[in-house]
């Protein structure tokens, strides 16, 4: 979770955590309403808190899935140019041995 998105679940508990005070403190109504209202404003707040991490946690796993397959391409396309340098490495190989070859048959004559 970045910084900035874990400031801002910070900052959305602390504002309805202050306002479920600010709202007891200013109730009119008998404690039993006022204890269903606390309890109510708390569900608000559980119920947006996880709104907000299930957010946060699908935006993390796009990401890392679009990272992982990033990475796959990466890979193939490392292994196939591998592929092509390894055989232009055998042609050149294969171009100086029979070099070395004719050379060696005159010095053999």
């Amino acid at each position: 979770m970045s910084i900035n998105k874990g400031n801002g679940l910070l900052a959305l508990l602390a504002g309805a955590a202050i306002g479920v005070g600010l709202g007891i403190l200013f109730a009119p109504d008998k404690g039993s309403k006022t204890r269903e209202k606390i309890k109510e404003g708390l569900d608000d707040l559980k119920n947006q808190a996880k709104s907000k991490w299930d957010s946060l946690e699908g935006e993390a796993k796009e990401k890392f899935a679009g990272s992982k397959e990033d990475l796959k391409e990466s890979i193939e396309n490392l292994l196939s140019d591998s592929s092509y340098k390894a055989e232009e490495a055998i042609t050149y190989l294969e171009e100086k041995l029979a070099e070395l070859k004719k050379q060696n048959a005159k010095l053999q004559k």
